[in-house]
């Protein structure tokens, strides 16, 4: 498994821009596929952005579409989700999450239970 630490949160008006980074430590991160989830106490967590391993394909939820952008750097260990002309209902607690990539992946990607490591979580709060 990897280790994953999320930064990069923070408090923005609606409109603003914020830019997430998830760093990965432990076995080969170019071996793994990457997604940020938005998760809520007492609720599943919700897909938001998925990108396959060498990052050469990459999904995204419905309203994230032409708003955010999932990349990575294998050199760096590093994946960062890009948040553009954020929204209040984007407001949350956002992890990434690690799974190794198999091409099972391509079906399952927005599924969070296919993820076995997660990282604590960086705070996005957009007001108003």
């Amino acid at each position: 498994q990897v280790q994953l630490v999320e930064s990069g949160g923070g408090l923005v008006q609606a409109g603003g821009s914020l830019r997430l980074s998830c760093a990965a430590s432990g076995r080969a991160f170019s071996s793994y596929a990457m997604a940020w989830f938005r998760r809520a106490p007492g609720k599943e967590p919700l897909f938001v952005a998925a990108i396959s391993n060498s990052g050469t394909t990459a999904y995204y939820v419905d309203p994230a579409k032409g708003r955010f952008t999932i990349s990575r750097d294998n050199a760096k260990n590093t994946v960062y989700l890009q948040m553009n002309s954020l929204k209040p209902e984007d407001t949350g607690i956002y992890s990434c999450a690690a799974t190794e990539y198999s091409s099972d992946w391509y079906q399952q990607y927005n599924m969070w239970s296919l993820y076995g490591s997660w990282g604590q979580g960086t705070q996005v709060t957009v007001s108003s």
